[in-house]
């Protein structure tokens, strides 16, 4: 199972592990399980807001909905 994507490619199993590897180096064992939790918390986060917002969204179109138009009244003259 391969991903693709527009500037790199194929994305495979061996390039994902590089790229691991690479995480591995650059921050040490000690500091990856702290990226990864942060990372998941912002991820957490960011859905949580997606979800209200769409929330937000279709409360508004259901209240379009159901507002009744005011009725006109007729100017006197």
């Amino acid at each position: 199972m391969s991903t693709t994507l527009a500037f790199l490619g194929s994305f495979g199993g061996q390039e994902m592990m590089i790229v691991f590897l690479i995480v591995l180096l650059l921050f040490g064992a000690k500091k990856l399980p702290q990226l990864a939790r942060g990372v998941g918390k912002s991820m957490g986060e960011f859905k949580r807001a997606r979800d209200e917002f769409e929330h937000e969204i279709t409360r508004a179109e259901h209240e379009e909905t159901i507002k009744p138009t005011p009725a006109k009244k007729e100017e006197e003259a």
